[in-house]
Order: structure tokens, then sequence, then C-alpha cells
């Protein structure tokens, strides 16, 4: 059984990233499956680090926008949004070039919150970050104000 509310479109999926960080750093939805949604990012100097490796940073960014969007997939948005509440990574191995790809699947599936379990891995399939996410889950109506 699918964790999805409506079925991924990845060509929408990735124009949503036009104007974000997720353009920037060069993030692709790829592909989908009942549990699990993979993107992928480029490893250049748009995120690398001094020495030349691919910043933490930048994978959490990586695994924040495939978790978010994830989580978006399960919601009504008429009726609800999510918001980041916590996320965190450890980073296994150091890359330099080509692209990484995250994979994110449920940890769990709540009312107010879901997790995610997003794994990072180099080109060759290495593991190169384990990160979990959670995300709130919250009705429109309790929006706060624009600042």
């Amino acid at each position: 059984m699918s964790v999805w509310l409506k079925t991924p479109d990845i060509d929408q999926l990735n124009a949503l990233q036009k104007n974000t960080i997720g353009e920037v750093l060069d993030i692709r939805f790829e592909a989908f499956d009942e549990s699990s949604l993979t993107a992928s990012m480029v490893i250049d100097h748009r995120t690398h680090q001094p020495y030349g490796l691919l910043h933490g940073g930048a994978s959490v960014v990586l695994a924040e926008t495939v978790g978010s969007m994830a989580s978006y997939l399960c919601i009504d948005p008429g009726k609800f949004f999510c918001v980041g509440l916590e996320v965190n990574a450890n980073h296994l191995r150091g890359l330099r070039n080509g692209r990484v790809t995250a994979v994110a699947r449920p940890v769990h599936i709540g009312r107010t919150t879901h997790v995610w379990d997003i794994r990072l891995t180099s080109d060759e399939g290495k593991a190169s970050c384990v990160s979990r996410l959670t995300m709130a889950v919250v009705p429109v109506g309790e929006q706060p104000p624009a600042r």
C-alpha cells in the first residue's frame, strides 16, 4: 500500500525547485515507489567545503528537501502544511564529485508529525550520510503570520 496521498509527479516536483535553494544546488527529484522518494544533488563548487569535499550542510539541504517533499505528498495541502521540526545527519564518507542521491523512507506518518529516514549515497552506491527528519503537520488555519 502506498504512503502517498497523491501520486508523485516528478516533473511537478522538479518545477517546485525553481527560485529555491534546490535550484541553486541542482537538486532533482528522480523516482518514487510506494514508500520512498528519491532525489539527487550535484557535487561541485556550489556544494563543496574548503577542502573540496561535499559540505555536510549541503547534504542536510538535500535530506530536508527530499523529506519535506515526501511529507507534502502525504497531506492534503488545502488543509495542512508541513514544516521542519528537527533534522540530524551523520556524515559517513567524503565525496568530491558526481551526484549524491538521497532516498527518503517513512519511519512514522502520524496526524501531527512525520519522521523520515533519509540515506545519501555516492554514484557508486556507497553510503555518505544518514539523516533523520521530523516534520510538523500544521492545520492551514494555524499558519503563523507572515513577517
